[in-house]
């Protein structure tokens, strides 16, 4: 088997949707010819983690770990919680605190392209080594956080490999860029630095059409379309007998869906029945402005916050919902993100309700797969009608998804098409 070199940041014991897309890769990837030999950080600050992922790394794989310096230990002398709120993506838009402003200019401008850059030199000297024991002839650098595509840059410098970059996210036009408090000068330096991964990588893989559009924009390289997708043989379930509206993930502020609250309490005002069933489930961080928002809206009795759960139990949540949550910033740079969930919440089996920006490629797919119903932010009316009709069949007990053609999700699929392209 030809032996290929895995470079990644997230990998268990850590959680969420980062983790998934290279574990099951690497799970994979032998049934097609390729023996992957995994390199990640020793010592890692993850912001979430889930022990249960360990058990799912395949016993034959190499990982090989090198510690790795990172800025949180330090930031936190000065704030602790504003630390770890920062590196686990939940950004205050109104009022930012001085900590906060100070903490994401010093994130922002200082540590470029993100703060895992002190790996990138030790790394490259590290597997120098390790491309010559192991007769590498293929790496792969996956990302956020883009340092990773920084060491694959350096070993492309040195040696004659093959190098794909993995983009999970897009780089410098993702939203979380504009909250940086970057400078002109960092700002550049960010697109140079895109730039020089785009022009050097011999292959480039993105998860969205649009991500590829903005890249092919940049370079000429070949660049491949491969999305998140679903593994997991699932149980039956009984659903819940509530009529539950679940969110899996990370509920960024930016992603406060205000209309869709809105449309809720216009409801429980106006339908008794719907007071009585409804059920609003959250799973994963919550934003503390998107707290606020549900209690100024009159549903924190409804509001149920579940905290992180362990990944076999997001899927038997999403399995008994009786619908499933999809949010996206009300942003032009977000229509191309796809979030890892959308695959999953096609695996379970049960209607989605997709709110996000104008031209949303996810949302887009959510009806083209018959897997549910798009909205945009403000439509409140729209979104009232879409949850009375989806109530009306709950009551009836017909509230059931027909979603199409989702087998090409399957991670072993996926898998085929990567190792295709490799």
């Amino acid at each position: 088997m030809r032996k290929i070199l895995v470079i990644a940041y997230y990998w268990p014991p850590a959680g969420g949707p980062g983790v998934q897309r290279w574990l099951k890769f690497v799970k994979y990837l032998p049934d097609f010819g390729f023996e992957p030999i995994v390199y990640v950080p020793e010592n890692p600050s993850y912001p979430i983690m889930d022990e249960k992922l360990v058990s799912e790394i395949p016993g034959s794989v190499k990982i090989l770990k090198k510690p790795i310096r990172e800025p949180y230990g330090w930031a936190s002398l000065l704030s602790k919680k504003k630390t770890k709120t920062i590196s686990s993506g939940i950004i205050k838009e109104k009022d930012p605190s001085f900590m906060e402003k100070i903490l994401l200019w010093i994130r922002g401008n200082f540590f470029i392209p993100d703060a895992r850059k002190l790996w990138v030199k030790p790394s490259i000297s590290y597997l120098a080594k390790v491309i010559a024991d192991e007769g590498i002839e293929t790496i792969i650098t996956t990302g956020p956080p883009h340092s990773l595509h920084l060491i694959g840059l350096g070993l492309k410098k040195k040696y004659n490999i093959q190098w794909i970059a993995d983009f999970r996210d897009p780089w410098t036009s993702i939203g979380y860029h504009k909250k940086l408090r970057l400078t002109e000068s960092s700002r550049l330096k960010h697109k140079a630095l895109e730039k020089g991964v785009l022009l050097r990588a011999d292959k480039i893989v993105v998860t969205s059409n649009t991500t590829k559009a903005e890249f092919e924009a940049i370079t000429p390289k070949p660049i491949k379309v491969i999305t998140n997708g679903f593994d997991d043989e699932l149980k039956p379930r009984e659903l819940d007998s509530k009529f539950t509206i679940s969110h899996i993930g990370s509920l960024l502020t930016g992603r406060n869906p205000l209309g869709l609250w809105q449309a809720l309490q216009e409801l429980i005002a106006e339908n008794e029945a719907f007071k009585n069933a409804i059920k609003i489930q959250l799973a994963g961080v919550v934003g503390e402005e998107v707290l606020h928002s549900i209690k100024d809206f009159g549903l924190s009795d409804y509001a149920a916050q579940l905290g992180y759960l362990s990944h076999d139990k997001v899927l038997e949540t999403q399995q008994k919902s009786q619908l499933l949550l999809l949010l996206e910033i009300d942003s032009e740079e977000t229509k191309g993100i796809i979030p890892g969930k959308l695959f999953e919440y096609l695996n379970a089996k049960r209607p989605i309700l997709a709110i996000g920006p104008k031209g949303w490629e996810a949302g887009a797919m959510v009806e083209q797969h018959k897997a549910g119903n798009t909205c945009l932010h403000g439509e409140v009316k729209r979104l009232k009608n879409v949850l009375l009709d989806a109530f009306h069949q709950y009551e009836k007990g017909t509230l059931i998804c027909h979603s199409e053609r989702v087998e090409q999700y399957h991670r072993m699929a996926l898998t085929e098409s990567l190792a295709k392209f490799i």
